[in-house]
């Protein structure tokens, strides 16, 4: 089993049930076993959208990479996200941010997630849970990363949840 942590966001429809219900669905791919609380957060990239619902969840998981990416992207499916617009509004969205301590670069996947040192709504929720968890490339843990990006509005906290 390797250790996984997943980044989940949510900004149409019932955010937050969007979030359960893609949590409820990882199982048996990944086993979650903890849960960052959930933070609202102001859009990155294209900001003329609503608000997302963040979240970090861990787990085990015994699939390769690969599989859990299509795993993820049916999930996403399942729970009605189509192709839209790169970085617009979404009902799920899931992204592997670690995969144990393996460094993964194949087409259509790149594991550390690649934009994760500038992504507060990711760091945020993460550090909650793995604070001492380390970025393989770099060497710095999600403290270290998440501190480097210095006191930033537009994440607040939405609810505490924090166990599986």
């Amino acid at each position: 089993m390797t250790v996984v942590h997943i980044a989940l966001g949510s900004n149409l429809g019932d955010r937050a049930a969007n979030l359960e219900a893609a949590i409820s669905a990882l199982p048996p791919a990944v086993e979650v076993t903890r849960r960052s609380p959930v933070y609202e957060t102001e859009p990155e990239y294209v900001t003329d959208q609503p608000a997302f619902l963040n979240m970090v969840v861990c787990g085990d998981t015994g699939l390769e990479p690969e599989d859990l990416l299509r795993r993820l992207k049916e999930i996403e499916r399942d729970l009605g996200r189509t192709p839209a617009l790169r970085h617009g509004p979404r009902l799920i969205d899931l992204d592997i941010v670690f995969f144990g301590g393996r460094i993964v670069d194949v087409p259509g996947l790149v594991i550390p997630h690649p934009r994760l040192a500038e992504r507060i709504f990711v760091l945020k929720p993460l550090s909650d849970i793995a604070p001492a968890v380390t970025h393989p490339a770099t060497g710095e843990t999600v403290r270290e990363l998440l501190g480097k990006l210095g006191d930033r509005t537009g994440v607040r906290l939405h609810s505490r949840h924090s166990e599986p």
